[in-house]
């Protein structure tokens, strides 16, 4: 299997992993158009479902070092994989609450609000699990990111969305706090690799990081049935419940394909976080890809104008929050080599 252990090159695909993560949302905001994100988000899991079988059977196998896909989940200890399934569904509760506060508040606050107090939560669960990286720097970097969560949810307030103001942050902040344990569910099923002698050992009994993106995928799509039949049914952001029949007979062939694009952007980004976790330590892999709130936020403002018409003065809370994410994820990359 294809591994790194070189810090730069694994900070590099933690800066990829932003990327993707805070991006994938703009395939939910295009396919909104046209129909309703209970049916998009069947299409985001099966897109990650294949995007993770898709990279096990090519990177995860090619290669001297480590196991092959195969191997790997044939030796793998049960624990383990039940550890990764579990991981996969606290995600999935977590993100379909995302979804449904992107759709009340937009990308512009559900990813700065949500996914910024999951970084908070995920940075101290994972370095828990895996005490890696100076834990005075990592609580600086947190702190920062702390701070630009306040400003974005102060710049949102300005906007005088009323009910859906107060709504809108409370599933942001509650899909964040849930989204902030998944990842050391993961971090703790996956095994080191030892690169000593030139060439990738791993860790009897555990996982590759390949295997466990597989396995978290499949926790996804299984707990879908019970996560997104509830959504279905019980649109928390109102309107009239969605029928499975609605996935068959109201979506295009580039409907469908535009879902799955979302998840397999999306799942890039998490295999490079696992791949990368290795060299540049869990910790720092789960908070430097969070740094997606930030390209998230770019989005919503510059892309898709969410705080056009926003009083005098927002412009200047946006800025320092862009300014306290900066900092904060410069902080939190160099906390591994301090």
């Amino acid at each position: 299997m294809i591994t790194v252990s070189s810090y730069p090159i694994a900070v590099a695909m933690c800066v990829i992993t932003m990327i993707c993560w805070g991006s994938w949302g703009n395939t939910q905001k295009l396919a909104s158009k046209s129909w309703k994100f209970q049916l998009f988000y069947w299409d985001y899991t099966i897109g990650i479902l294949l995007f993770s079988l898709l990279l096990a059977f090519t990177a995860g196998s090619f290669g001297e070092g480590g196991r092959s896909f195969v191997d790997d989940l044939s030796q793998a200890d049960s624990q383990w994989l039940l550890s990764a399934l579990i991981g996969g569904a606290v995600f999935n509760l977590s993100n379909i609450l995302l979804v449904i506060a992107i759709d009340i508040a937009g990308l512009a606050v559900a990813f700065p609000v949500g996914i910024g107090l999951a970084l908070v939560l995920g940075v101290i669960t994972t370095y828990a699990a895996r005490p890696e990286g100076d834990p005075i720097m990592l609580g600086a970097g947190v702190a920062f990111i702390c701070a630009a969560i306040v400003l974005d949810a102060l710049a949102f307030r300005r906007l005088g969305a009323g009910g859906s103001t107060a709504k809108g942050i409370f599933v942001s902040a509650l899909a964040g706090v849930l989204m902030g344990f998944f990842y050391s569910f993961v971090a703790e099923s996956m095994g080191k690799i030892d690169m000593t002698t030139g060439v990738a050992v791993l860790e009897s009994g555990r996982l590759s990081p390949y295997t466990a993106m597989v396995v978290f995928a499949l926790g996804i799509f299984v707990s879908n049935f019970v996560f997104n039949t509830l959504a279905m049914k019980f649109p928390v952001g109102g309107g009239k419940s969605v029928s499975y029949a609605q996935y068959f007979t109201d979506g295009s062939a580039k409907l469908h394909l535009v879902g799955i694009l979302g998840g397999s952007i999306w799942c890039l980004g998490t295999s490079f976080s696992f791949i990368s976790a290795n060299a540049a330590g869990a910790a720092l892999a789960y908070g430097l890809g969070q740094g997606a709130t930030m390209v998230s936020a770019l989005w919503g403002v510059f892309v898709w104008r969410e705080f056009r018409g926003a009083p005098k003065g927002t412009n200047k809370l946006l800025a320092l929050m862009f300014a306290c994410f900066v900092v904060g994820l410069s902080i939190l990359v160099f906390s591994k080599a301090a």
